[in-house]
């Protein structure tokens, strides 16, 4: 099982002067530590399941593109992008610029979106869950579009596109990988049969809930033709390892519980993560091990 590391939180002490450098040791020491990716929310406000409304939230590409730079090998990647918030074809040329200046190590993170509260309140379009799925297809579609080398015309329900260019392509080979966010059965897992590379479920609701989604995702690929095998198994999760907290045997007990039920890239958010101390520990006594599953 390879181990991502999720940052959701940027309340950090000193201030948003200090925000740069913290930022860059986090990005560092995850990296040293052997974790395989960097993953940011992209939010603008911070979400409730996480901290208040008003905590300090940086935008994610721009995150992403700073940890690119203190980085060599850690792919990055958004966890997830709302797809109302920016036009396809714009945000398909921010994801190849960051894989293209990073040496090939974007992800392609895609949702429908669901933050109402933040689309109100930064004015931006928030139509029916239906039309989000609408156009997160099309999304889906024009980045395979432009990603192909082709720049003639898409024309769908929502987009129409006269000449997406896309130069330069990507240097990861075919391109970013695609994953796709989110557990629904009817529209969200189909969505990665037909077009993704990679899901991403959620590992709190346990490892019986993602053997079922993946089940289910099986039987979409299936419909289609598609090997579910080409298709990278993902969740998302959190530790909070450390003294008087979770043991590092019950992180990997965890981790291999979902490795049983099929998942093989796991990104987790650690608490207190910008002091370091639960990444070095993380990288000391529980990668080592999770990495055999």
């Amino acid at each position: 099982m390879k181990l991502g590391l999720q940052i959701p939180s940027f309340t950090w002490p000193g201030g948003p002067e200090k925000l740069s450098p913290i930022l860059a040791r986090i990005g560092e020491t995850a990296e040293d530590a052997g974790f395989e990716s960097l993953w940011v929310m992209d939010n603008f406000f911070q979400i409730e399941m996480v901290g208040k409304f008003d905590e300090p939230m940086l935008e994610g590409y721009s995150t992403l593109s700073f940890l690119a730079g203190v980085t060599k090998r850690a792919r990055l990647g958004t966890l997830v992008t709302g797809v109302i918030y920016r036009y396809p074809a714009i945000l398909i040329k921010t994801v190849t610029t960051l894989d293209v200046l990073s040496g090939g190590r974007a992800y392609f993170g895609i949702g429908a979106g669901w933050y109402e509260r933040e689309a109100v309140g930064l004015g931006v379009p928030f139509p029916p869950l239906r039309e989000r799925f609408e156009l997160l297809e099309e999304t889906l579609q024009i980045a395979k579009h432009m990603w192909s080398g082709r720049s003639t015309a898409y024309s769908g329900k929502h987009y129409h596109l006269a000449e997406p260019l896309s130069v330069p392509q990507p240097l990861a080979n075919p391109h970013p990988p695609i994953l796709v966010g989110g557990t629904g059965e009817k529209r969200t897992l189909r969505l990665v049969a037909q077009y993704a590379d990679a899901c991403n479920l959620y590992a709190f609701e346990g490892a019986d809930a993602v053997r079922t989604k993946l089940a289910v995702l099986r039987r979409h690929c299936d419909d289609i033709g598609r090997r579910f095998d080409d298709i990278e198994r993902t969740a998302i999760g959190m530790f909070d390892i450390g003294p008087g907290k979770m043991s590092a045997q019950q992180v990997i007990d965890q981790c291999g519980s979902l490795s049983d039920a099929g998942i093989q890239h796991f990104m987790i958010s650690l608490p207190r993560v910008e002091t370091l101390v639960p990444i070095e520990q993380m990288g000391r006594e529980v990668i080592p091990t999770a990495s055999r599953f």
